[in-house]
């Protein structure tokens, strides 16, 4: 007998017996470990601090010693770092950071007290939910529908908000950051 995607099935002699499957897939699509293949590009490629401090590639694929600047790495890391760090008490990004607020604080609070009362009406007063605005549409319907429209309604007002007061500071601020980092890594400065 066979199953609807050709496989055969039935009896208890078939693959459904314990002693043939490898960890529940069929002995067919069973894999011998070097024969796993990824397809992903970076596959061979090594991790960072692998390889590293005079160890060679396993198995001989590279051939060559990975070169260890590690050290620099770091040291330009610890610069890196001291860039983000004067970033962030730069006024321009904590006057960023303070519109983001202005609007997601009030934005979130007013969203979860429309959300709270809508769910505590419909909990409280099922009466009050129940009373038709329109034929056969009550209440409870126009305030549901109402989240959605208001969840898009916050959507659009976030974007519009971020486009027009927060991101070409934000782009500045990122294109200031980077244009440091890389002078700092490059030793420039």
């Amino acid at each position: 007998m066979q199953s609807s995607n050709g496989r055969a099935c039935g009896g208890g002699d078939g693959p459904e017996r314990s002693g043939e499957h490898h960890h529940g897939r069929d002995p067919e699509f069973v894999e011998a470990p070097g024969e796993v293949r990824y397809e992903d590009p970076w596959y061979d490629a090594l991790a960072s601090g692998w390889g590293e401090q005079g160890t060679t590639a396993s198995a001989g694929v590279y051939g060559a010693e990975v070169p260890g600047a590690r050290r620099e790495r770091e040291d330009g890391a610890v610069a890196a770092a001291q860039v983000y760090l004067e970033v962030q008490r730069s006024a321009a990004f904590q006057e960023v950071r303070s519109r983001y607020r202005r609007f997601v604080g009030p934005a979130v609070a007013g969203f979860f007290l429309w959300y709270l009362g809508y769910v505590v009406t419909a909990t409280a007063a099922p009466g009050f939910m129940a009373r038709p605005v329109v034929g056969a549409v009550n209440v409870a319907l126009v305030a549901g529908l109402g989240q959605f429209l208001t969840t898009f309604l916050l959507t659009w007002a976030y974007a519009r908000h971020a486009r027009l007061r927060r991101d070409r500071a934000a782009l500045e601020l990122r294109w200031d950051t980077q244009e440091l980092t890389r002078g700092v890594r490059s030793g420039a400065s």
